[in-house]
């Protein structure tokens, strides 16, 4: 834990007092977002002070040229970044002639809330400008999820020592920077600008990737809540900005507001030509709804969202205020609405990283999409993958494989490969395994088969094809080996037989074999056309299998464990315990030679393994495994302490699955990696769910059944979570000596409570 600023909340995440050392945290943890576009909580007025401004929309980015010294063939040709959309929530406030801003004035009495059951974000301080005027503030912002095209702000300014003449200044900005912007290139080409009465519109596209955005606002003024008939004393218009100003004279204690409607119609969703007509028609129907409509709308909206993923945990404050952080940030970053989108690893609160789409969608995301909503949703995350098997064709080709095999990026925005570390993109191959699990994951959890024969097949043929022809074979070990890689742990590379990149090789080639017997005995027409498409025969079949059979996997029978990769035993194995606290995070603390040359562990990697295939192993091998590794493991990636929490709680060890569960629920909350600034670590926020889910809950899908192994942290009294399971909707109570059950619909079904079979009849209560 690195900061302890935000209280403890069941429903909200607040901070009191003002503090310039925490705008920039701050501005990452009460981000908000619709799944179509999200900012993070920057002021409203301006700010002096530091700032990390960002406002993003789904789906545009800019190809940003690769500079390196020595060009390496297959290298990206561009690093995806997120782009820094044009800014539509500026409102510059002046009073009595003095410009507001939190830098410059005295600030009393502050507080902001992050309400994320009912979706707003909400500031209020009192401010003692130097002119001697006080004034009470009080700002309420939201991102419509019923029109992803909308966002709302409500600014009241209350003055309080005397009457004020107050200056609203609202515009709307394509002027915008990246703050991770490389070689100062602008990202944003203004087109057009147009006004009339209250709205404005800035019409601009990115250059290169060519996405034409109209950002637009509409205005209008209150006093004590009632409308004021004005329209700007002023307009301020040039080729990327439009500002209005509007002057209201308020007697002490009197209310005066500005409500802007603002947000991005995109030419994903409209003809570049009907963009302004598009927000026009946004206005039109903000307007007509009024802002306590919209608010009214975003709660019930919200209210939704929750009744079906809402984890409840009761006797601790902070880890249900960190699941349901994780909960709220992951459906403001995705939605499932849109089978274009992913989830990207920051999200909509900042740009490390850049493109939208990692490993982490499949490994982490689907499971929680697959329970929480229904399985088109995890299903449009699967045909995504689909949709890009061209590209990650011609990503492998650039590397020098053929005949169709596969690699996926590791990074990307449209299938291409845009990552901009060559020991990523070339050898951090094992995403590749990732995808397939997920095609089997999904078919385990829904019973959806359908999707195999349709589309799945082809990525799970393309993906067996790479490993066939990446692995080689070698004459001393008489089996076939993967060399030159670098596995789910970043803090190796270049590391030959990575225990997890072989283990999960040799399953992709095992299920796509299995698949294609399975299609083609069940779905002779599917089969036929995917043997055509794909020219694969037996023969090919016969020497992936060759392959599979043969597979390498470095042991130590001294330790009775798989190696993560043949050299883990030259290391100078010096456990993190006996490492200096003043050394971590080692990432920030060590140049990246000494980390490669360390045995310490970013996440878990042979773990990882022992977690997708769980029953491909003994409980004692985990066991013996886990012991082995963790000692070992720094957990500096967002994505580690999940898997250890539920391997943890699996092992019975629930103290430590306990730290590891608060660890991933509140890594960004208690920035625990110091780098909670650059943005919040969504991906991994779906590992929280897991870590209750199938950690303390246990839960499983053996034999197309729920198996459940309730286990319950001493802190607790209890917790509970649904599950939407074959389009049933299963409730799941546990408390100290008992769990309760309960079914929405109307057919019972069977679970499996610690080995023994339940049934649970629909609307009755059931007690194990």
């Amino acid at each position: 834990m690195n900061q302890d600023y935000i209280l403890p909340d069941n429903w909200s995440i607040i901070e009191e007092g003002f503090d310039a050392e925490r705008v920039k945290s701050s501005e990452s943890l009460f981000s908000i977002g619709n799944g179509a576009m999200g900012q993070r909580a920057n002021f409203e007025e301006s700010y002096s002070g530091h700032t990390f401004q960002g406002s993003y929309i789904a789906g545009i980015y800019y190809p940003d040229k690769t500079k390196v010294g020595w060009w390496k063939n297959g290298y990206p040709e561009y690093f995806a970044k997120v782009l820094n959309a044009p800014n539509w929530i500026g409102i510059n406030v002046t009073i009595n002639g003095e410009q507001l801003d939190l830098a410059k004035c005295q600030v009393k009495n502050f507080r902001r809330e992050l309400n994320m059951k009912e979706g707003w974000y909400n500031r209020s301080f009192d401010a003692v400008l130097k002119n001697g005027t006080e004034v009470s503030v009080n700002v309420k912002r939201f991102l419509s999820l019923v029109n992803d095209e909308l966002g709302i702000i409500k600014y009241d300014v209350t003055p309080i020592t005397g009457d004020a003449e107050i200056i609203f200044a609202p515009y709307i900005d394509a002027g915008v920077k990246n703050e991770d912007a490389n070689w100062e290139e602008k990202f944003w080409e203004p087109l057009d600008v147009q006004h009339n009465g209250n709205s404005a519109f800035v019409t601009a596209r990115t250059f290169k990737t060519h996405f034409n955005v109209a950002t637009y606002m509409h205005n209008s003024i209150l006093l004590n809540g009632d409308a004021q008939q004005v329209s700007p004393s002023n307009v301020e218009a040039d080729n990327d900005k439009v500002q209005f100003t509007y002057s209201i004279n308020a007697a002490k204690g009197e209310m005066a507001s500005i409500v802007k409607f603002g947000g991005y119609t995109v030419s994903l969703n409209h003809d570049n030509e009907k963009l302004v007509d598009a927000a026009a028609a946004v206005i039109a129907s903000a307007e007509a709804k009024g802002y306590d409509g919209l608010l009214e709308e975003q709660k019930q909206a919200w209210a939704n969202i929750w009744e079906m993923a809402d984890i409840t945990i009761e006797g601790d404050v902070k880890a249900q205020q960190g699941i349901r952080f994780n909960i709220f940030q992951l459906n403001q970053t995705y939605l499932g609405k849109d089978a274009r989108l992913n989830i990207g690893p920051k999200g909509f609160t900042g740009e490390k990283y850049g493109g939208s789409t990692y490993w982490d969608t499949e490994a982490y995301c689907i499971p929680f999409y697959m329970a929480t909503k229904d399985q088109q949703v995890a299903r449009n995350l699967l045909t995504y993958r689909h949709n890009q098997l061209g590209k990650a064709i011609e990503n492998a080709e650039k590397l020098g494989f053929k005949n169709g095999a596969a690699l996926y990026p590791m990074v990307t925005m449209n299938g291409e490969e845009c990552h901009n570390e060559w020991e990523i993109t070339f050898e951090e191959i094992h995403r590749n395994g990732a995808i397939a699990f997920a095609i089997y994951n999904y078919y385990r959890f829904t019973g959806d088969y359908s999707y195999i024969p349709e589309k799945g097949l082809e990525v799970l043929i393309g993906i067996a094809r790479f490993w066939h022809q990446r692995a080689t074979f070698s004459t001393k070990q008489n089996k076939y080996v993967i060399l030159g890689v670098t596995g789910p742990n970043e803090y190796e590379n270049n590391v030959n037989n990575n225990f997890y990149t072989n283990y999960i090789a040799k399953w992709c080639i095992d299920y796509a074999v299995e698949q294609i017997a399975k299609v083609k005995d069940e779905y002779a027409a599917d089969h036929s056309r995917i043997m055509g498409i794909t020219n694969l025969d037996a023969g090919e079949i016969a020497e992936w299998k060759k392959v599979s059979d043969n597979m390498y996997f470095p042991y130590s029978e001294e330790h009775g464990v798989y190696l993560q990769q043949d050299g883990f035993l030259d290391k100078e194995l010096v456990k993190v315990s006996d490492l200096d606290r003043s050394q971590r995070p080692i990432n920030q603390k060590w140049s990246w030679d000494r980390i490669l040359r360390s045995p310490y562990i970013k996440q878990a990697d042979v773990l990882q393994g022992f977690y997708f295939f769980e029953d491909h192993f003994t409980k004692e091998e985990l066991e013996k495994h886990f012991d082995f590794y963790e000692p070992f493991t720094v957990h500096e990636s967002s994505l580690s302490p999940c898997v250890h929490s539920i391997q943890a709680a699996t092992l019975g060890r629930m103290e430590q699955a306990y730290t590891f569960y608060l660890r991933t629920s509140r890594l960004d909350l208690d920035d625990y990696n110091k780098e909670v600034e650059e943005g919040l670590h969504i991906t991994s926020m779906a590992g929280t769910w897991m870590s209750i889910v199938e950690g303390f809950g246990g839960m499983r899908v053996k034999n197309d059944m729920l198996h459940f192994e309730p286990r319950i942290p001493e802190q607790w009294k209890g917790y509970s979570f649904k599950i939407n399971f074959r389009n049933q909707i299963l409730k799941v109570a546990v408390h100290p000596g008992e769990t309760n059950f309960t079914l929405e619909g109307d057919k019972e079904l069977t679970v499996y409570v610690n080995g023994e079979a339940v049934t649970v009849e629909p609307n009755m209560l059931v007690t194990v």
